[in-house]
């Protein structure tokens, strides 16, 4: 296998690292070769709060998928979460050079939409064109090649925290990888999960993780709304272990094998069998208290997720309803819950468009994962080879150079 064939996404999540290798093929489709997992635990809410623990998990879980694949891993493309990812809708307007659409009149156009102030310590992580207009026609997917005098374009940009950037791309580099890019997760997602019906007729995408859920609004076969709530399973997982007193490891375990969103989907006379704090004998509880304490909870993150919805403007435009995926939307009843809270239609999202060892990702966990190498295998169609993702220079003498040198080569 060369080299250039191997795409592998990396899912730094806060209660799981993920690495997924992928063969692209000359079809365009990615077969996946190898996963490798390992448990998070220098993450906290999506964000890297020990870089040393984060390499580790890395580390263990790039092994994992080596063996598997019969490969090295040298890039990676590596997802972003956590509450201080932000969404805005921008507009550019320039004038055609020439009277036909070029490259490079795109390029401009979406420039000019990307200048909006920014504070210092953000980082623009996408800008993902909804749609151009060419004199006042609107609904434009592709302008290249089309008369006109007059171009705009509509975006959606997704901003971070530049340490938050940083700290994933130096826990990768530690690790001694190269990150290709950087993605935002819900994006990755809605690549292994969305179908091409459901982003044109409007949907929500909404990824219950375990510390972050994320939220992606897609219509009209495009982006309209992201946006990161700093709630997700472990908030769930807590809930257990207060509640029925009993250590975390078997709180979590608990909530994956017996965990339910809606009480009433339960009978009063199910039990279960709860370790104790303290080496002290485990003890007989009824599987309804259990659902007593989770439903609450997940009602609380899907309320909240349903407020964003409303507050986006987009709820009305989403025909085809919401698609959970994310390893918190495996707990029974989730999806019932769901469409009580939005009064809407509500699936579980499974990882599709893959091959290979597909059996092996066949899981909502999984979905950031295969999307970020689905993400990967896009890139590599469109620049073959791809760049390296840098971070933004915090030497502002050094950006106004390289943007006084970019205009040069534009007069030129």
């Amino acid at each position: 296998m060369a080299k250039s064939d191997i795409i592998v996404g990396l899912d730094i999540g806060t209660t799981k690292i993920c690495a997924v290798v992928g063969e692209a093929k000359d079809d365009g489709l990615v077969d996946i070769i190898g996963i490798g997992t390992s448990p998070s635990t220098g993450l906290r809410r999506g964000v890297v709060v020990n870089i040393e623990q984060t390499v580790q998990s890395i580390k263990k879980a790039l092994e994992e998928a080596e063996l598997m694949a019969g490969c090295e891993i040298h890039s990676v493309y590596a997802g972003i979460a956590g509450s201080h990812i932000k969404g805005f809708n921008s507009h550019g307007v320039i004038a055609v050079k020439g009277g036909e659409v070029t490259q490079k009149d795109v390029d401009r156009v979406i420039e000019a939409a990307k200048a909006v102030a920014i504070p210092l310590d953000r980082e623009v992580i996408h800008t993902l064109p909804q749609e151009f207009i060419v004199d006042d026609q609107r609904g434009i997917a592709d302008p290249l090649g089309m008369a006109g005098v007059r171009l705009e374009v509509k975006v959606h940009i997704v901003t971070g925290a530049v340490t938050s950037a940083q700290n994933i791309v130096r826990s990768c580099h530690r690790s001694g990888l190269d990150v290709a890019d950087i993605v935002l997760e819900s994006l990755a997602s809605s690549k292994a999960v969305l179908s091409a019906e459901e982003r044109e007729i409007g949907v929500c995408l909404v990824d219950l993780g375990g510390g972050t859920t994320d939220i992606a609004i897609f219509s009209k076969d495009s982006i309209k709304h992201t946006a990161v709530l700093a709630l997700g399973g472990n908030n769930l997982t807590n809930d257990i272990a207060f509640g029925l007193r009993t250590p975390m490891t078997a709180a979590e375990k608990i909530k994956i094998d017996h965990g339910c969103a809606l009480a009433e989907m339960v009978k009063v006379d199910e039990s279960i069998d709860v370790p104790s704090v303290g080496g002290r004998e485990s003890r007989a509880m009824s599987k309804r208290v259990l659902a007593e304490i989770c439903e609450p909870r997940c009602e609380e993150i899907l309320a909240l997720v349903d407020q964003e919805l409303i507050k986006s403007g987009y709820k009305n435009q989403i025909a085809a309803g919401v698609v959970l995926t994310g390893g918190t939307s495996l707990i029974h009843g989730m999806q019932d819950l769901a469409e009580q809270v939005f009064d809407l239609p509500v699936r579980v999202g499974y990882p599709e468009y893959v091959g290979g060892l597909f059996d092996m990702v066949n899981n909502p966990k999984y979905a950031t994962a295969v999307g970020l190498l689905l993400y990967g295998g896009e890139k590599r169609q469109v620049a073959p080879g791809g760049g390296d993702f840098r971070i933004r220079e915090d030497n502002v003498f050094n950006r106004i150079l390289g943007r006084m040198k970019k205009w040069f080569v534009d007069i030129a």
